[in-house]
């Protein structure tokens, strides 16, 4: 007798496996009585954002065409490499377009809208690998106290923070602990982020600075506080897992720039701070021993809403001007 968790997980197994195993029937039924090919009903009969381009994602990469599976091959190169962005672009949309209309034999002059549609779907689907290519990179470079830019980066994370109510004293000063580092030498708290949590810190501190001074002021509370940076870095860890994982597609391929950056990235790990601070007041802990078991909850429900399709996180303007 299973466990009553383990039937869903078995039923959607087994449906999954029958779906596989009958797609290549039902697309040719469907192509027979549409006369479209796949990606043009998805394309025409999908809502922009995340459900069209999740489903266009999915089709390219269950193609056994090998023009198809080449051009997967060539573009996934393309963006884990150091290319000139605009250059890049053109090339997803050049190959990706330039590719299905010939392995599918679409004429763009009867199905105007098509390349369109499927292009924005390329961009996007490419444009998020790229991200996570950046991020990478970014998370894979250690801190280093002889890099003067990264000691300049810290530097201003505490001067923006603090500003004029306390002088640091020091580079390794236990003052350090008031913006939530562990210790005296707030470099030793990188380690597992590298840069990328510095520049998630950073990056909500000079942009949402009248934020970032209210969710400090929460961390300072008596029996609810937390070691800021610290939690910061944690936070940079969850968003970057849920970046990798391609769970956080949800809320980027529904994002209303096309063309993601870093600091689209630096965006959506600031909504993550500030919501984790309002469920971690909600939650009122006993003490920072509660922090593993809230931040997993928080987690979860982050994971719940990605889930839904017509998920975009949007910064809420208190969070813009506290």
């Amino acid at each position: 007798m299973l466990p009553p968790a383990t039937e869903p997980k078995m039923i959607f197994r087994v449906f999954s496996f029958l779906y596989f195993l009958s797609r290549p029937l039902l697309k040719w039924l469907l192509h027979r009585f549409t006369n479209l090919c796949e990606l043009q009903r998805i394309c025409y009969g999908c809502p922009p954002g995340a459900t069209r381009t999740k489903k266009v994602q999915m089709s390219l990469e269950l193609s056994r065409r090998l023009p198809i599976k080449k051009l997967l091959h060539i573009l996934n190169e393309l963006v884990s490499n150091d290319v000139e962005e605009t250059f890049l672009r053109r090339e997803i949309q050049t190959r990706a377009i330039g590719t299905v209309l010939q392995v599918k034999k679409i004429n763009p002059k009867v199905h105007i809208d098509f390349p369109r549609s499927f292009g924005s779907c390329a961009e996007r689907i490419w444009g998020y690998k790229r991200l996570y290519f950046m991020v990478e990179k970014l998370r894979a470079t250690q801190y280093d106290r002889e890099e003067p830019e990264h000691e300049a980066k810290l530097l201003l994370l505490w001067k923006l923070l603090v500003g004029d109510e306390m002088v640091l004293t020091g580079r390794i000063t236990d003052q350090w602990q008031h913006i939530g580092f562990q210790g005296d030498d707030p470099s030793t708290d990188f380690r597992g982020m590298g840069v990328l949590g510095l520049d998630n810190l950073l990056f909500l501190a000079q942009n949402y600075n009248g934020t970032a001074r209210h969710l400090l002021s929460h961390s300072h509370h008596p029996k609810h506080g937390y070691f800021f940076a610290i939690v910061g870095i944690n936070l940079t860890s969850m968003a970057y897992h849920l970046l990798k994982s391609g769970s956080a597609r949800t809320h980027f391929y529904n994002h209303p720039q096309h063309h993601l950056t870093v600091e689209t990235f630096h965006q959506f790990y600031c909504y993550l701070f500030y919501e984790f601070d309002r469920y971690w007041v909600e939650c009122k802990p006993k003490n920072i021993m509660d922090f593993n078991h809230i931040q997993r909850r928080f987690e979860e429900n982050i994971l719940k809403l990605l889930a839904n399709d017509g998920c975009c996180f949007k910064m809420n303007l208190s969070v813009e001007d506290v």
